[in-house]
């Protein structure tokens, strides 16, 4: 006599038919706008074929809001959170203080560049409502994982190509362009540009800015001029000196991030030059070490309060109503003595 089918009685029933995460099926049973359209029909034939009830009492445990957000941390970016890496400090902050004012907590997850479970283990479990990530070509796979499960989440940075997804990023073509036509501004004729990883969208886009001011100031862009780091002090010595050595008449250099355009200043001091007399500086996102550098540096800064209340704003009007945002902040120069 053959074994009857084992009867479907749980999301996790669904899920294994359907090939999908337990939460994507919650999603659809409760008619989610988080989720396509398909995606959610397909579930729901899956459950009428099966004769699936929700159980009324565990339906409403998994679905109470753990009013917590998680930021996602690379693990394979060591110096995130550390003394090294202040732009992630002062993000953070951002970030806590926007969640506080909506009543949300703050989780902070390490995931690793090949784990493909997290998101679900952490959405499954009830522990988050959502993430925020730092955008970039580096983590692509996790903004993929994001995407394809349809995970409430929020990205800073440049949106990437052919992703949907929320996201608050800076103007950066504005930011490059305001910090080269202050240097252009000070009369100065060779102008570098310090930025950091070269496949980065970022990074592009600030070159962009770069080359704009420059062109529309009649002047060419010189690839001996053009270096790259990966925004921490030893790689803005590092690049500066390559730029030293390739165009020994530089004058003035654009840096993508402050604490590489610090370590430029240090290079450059140490080969018996002044800044800003002999070599001007020009740094990005204005942290706070900007301001209280031994040479207080010019910078174009990145308003990271708005930015914080933004990605938090955001993410929560997406989790109650569905809609994407993608948001541009505004940037501005600030003056100090570097150039």
């Amino acid at each position: 006599m053959p074994m009857s089918k084992k009867p479907i009685q749980t999301l996790a029933d669904i899920a294994r038919l359907a090939n999908v995460s337990r939460s994507t099926v919650s999603r659809a049973l409760n008619d989610s706008p988080l989720l396509n359209q398909e995606t959610k029909e397909r579930i729901q034939a899956i459950a009428r074929e099966q004769h699936f009830r929700t159980n009324a009492p565990a339906r409403n445990l998994r679905l109470r809001q753990s009013h917590t957000i998680a930021f996602v941390v690379p693990t394979y970016y060591p110096e995130f959170f550390s003394g090294e890496d202040l732009f992630g400090l002062e993000m953070l902050s951002g970030i806590g203080n926007g969640l506080h004012a909506l009543g949300y907590d703050l989780l902070v997850v390490h995931v690793a560049p090949r784990d493909t479970a997290w998101a679900h283990a952490y959405l499954d479990s009830g522990r988050v409502d959502g993430f925020i990530i730092m955008a970039s070509n580096r983590r692509q796979a996790h903004l993929q994982s994001l995407v394809e499960m349809d995970a409430p989440f929020i990205a800073w940075g440049v949106p990437v190509p052919d992703f949907t997804y929320c996201s608050v990023t800076g103007d950066n073509v504005t930011g490059g362009r305001l910090a080269t036509q202050h240097l252009l501004g000070r009369g100065r004729q060779r102008i570098a540009f310090l930025g950091g990883p070269a496949d980065e969208l970022t990074v592009h886009y600030r070159l962009k800015g770069y080359e704009n001011a420059l062109q529309t100031a009649g002047r060419s862009v010189d690839p001996t001029l053009l270096a790259y780091g990966d925004y921490t002090h030893a790689s803005g010595i590092a690049a500066m000196m390559r730029l030293m050595d390739q165009s020994p008449d530089l004058d003035a250099v654009f840096v993508t991030g402050d604490l590489m355009a610090i370590g430029a200043i240090h290079a450059i001091r140490e080969r018996g030059i002044r800044v800003p007399e002999d070599i001007a500086v020009v740094g990005y996102d204005d942290l706070s070490v900007a301001f209280y550098n031994n040479l207080p540096l010019t910078t174009v800064r990145q308003n990271f309060p708005l930015v914080g209340k933004l990605l938090a704003q955001n993410l929560i009007q997406y989790l109650q109503t569905g809609v994407v945002t993608n948001v541009t902040t505004p940037v501005e120069l600030v003056i100090r003595q570097s150039a």
